[in-house]
């Protein structure tokens, strides 16, 4: 199949039961049963860890639940105002190229904050889009984690995702070490002063895929995994 379905929820999706049903589309988009799909929803306030998540990042056990995840990456937080978007896609028939997929969900998020005029940039060696506070002569100057990325990929079909902090509470990623990055923040849309509705980033997310995906990917060649990400391709 090669079609591709939109979800969108507009209610808070408990963790356990989103993981559920990635697995079964997962498992259909293989069988060629179902279309690929990004499905856009939000969770309600947790943890999760990922594959290479390490205990000591987790700095308040109890503030909120914490799920095992097998996504690559560290501890993230989830939650109401936080755009989560699940990005189930046969990578057969788009190269097979696990560097050039992550790369795609890089500039993706970019191209989605450039039509709020926010400049999303990747840091050498850390994972998902940063944002620059301040100005280069600025002694406040900083920068700050906006968006996050954590896949999974088995069998050439990828899922889990991304995750763009729209409005969320920012205070609960004062229970974790976002990412294992303890040097920098973590920002959102509404907190760079953006009063941004939902339903204007669903938009935005939606063209800017088409815009960064929609192109034939004929001529990538397969390569390597790229750190804090997992493929599984028995």
């Amino acid at each position: 199949m090669t079609d591709l379905e939109w979800r969108f929820d507009d209610r808070p999706v408990a963790y356990p039961d989103a993981l559920v049903r990635m697995e079964a589309r997962v498992a259909e988009i293989r069988a060629g049963t179902a279309p690929e799909m990004v499905w856009l929803l939000e969770h309600p306030p947790l943890y999760t860890a990922g594959t290479s998540a390490r205990a000591q990042d987790l700095l308040d056990p109890g503030r909120l639940p914490v799920y095992r995840s097998g996504r690559g990456g560290q501890y993230t937080y989830h939650g109401p105002g936080q755009r989560v978007a699940y990005v189930m896609l046969d990578l057969k028939n788009r190269g097979c190229d696990v560097r050039g997929f992550v790369r795609d969900l890089e500039d993706w998020l970019i191209a989605t904050l450039a039509r709020f005029n926010v400049t999303g940039e990747r840091r050498a060696g850390r994972v998902g889009i940063w944002v620059d506070r301040g100005g280069p002569n600025d002694m406040d100057r900083r920068e700050d984690k906006i968006a996050a990325i954590g896949v999974r990929i088995r069998r050439w079909v990828s899922y889990h995702g991304v995750a763009l902090n729209v409005e969320p509470d920012l205070s609960h990623f004062d229970g974790i070490v976002p990412c294992g990055i303890r040097e920098a923040g973590v920002t959102s849309l509404v907190d760079l002063g953006l009063p941004v509705a939902m339903e204007d980033v669903d938009m935005a997310l939606r063209s800017a895929f088409e815009e960064v995906f929609g192109a034939a990917v004929e001529g990538r060649s397969e390569s390597e995994t790229p750190p804090h990400y997992i493929a599984n391709q028995p």
